[in-house]
C-alpha cells in the first residue's frame, strides 16, 4: 500500500498572542479505493426489491494536527482531500 501525502500551510508566518491561525492541510492516498455494494432481496415466488446501495471506503485516512505548545487545533472543514483547522496564538 502507498503511503499518504499531505501539505499544509499557515494563514501567516507570525501571529500575536490570541490570533487566530488557520491552517490548510491538502491530502490523498493513491491506494484508498472506494467500494459500493448493491443489494437486492427475492422472494420464493421471485419478487425482487429494488436495489439497495451502501458505498465504503478501505483504506480510510485520518488527519491528526497537535503542536509542540500543547494548542487546541479544531477542524473548520473537511471535503476528504482538503482540511482547515483552527487554533489561536
Amino acid at each position: 500500500m502507498a503511503a499518504p501525502t499531505a501539505t499544509a500551510a499557515l494563514s501567516a508566518s507570525a501571529y500575536s498572542p490570541g490570533d487566530q491561525m488557520l491552517l490548510t492541510i491538502t491530502y490523498s492516498d493513491t491506494d484508498t479505493k472506494p467500494l459500493t455494494v448493491t443489494v437486492v432481496v427475492t422472494d420464493a415466488q421471485g419478487n425482487s426489491s429494488a436495489p439497495v446501495k451502501v458505498t465504503a471506503v478501505i483504506d480510510p485516512l485520518t488527519l491528526t494536527v497537535t503542536d509542540d505548545s500543547g494548542r487546541t487545533w479544531t477542524r473548520v472543514s473537511d471535503n476528504g482531500s482538503v482540511a482547515v483547522y483552527r487554533g489561536v496564538a
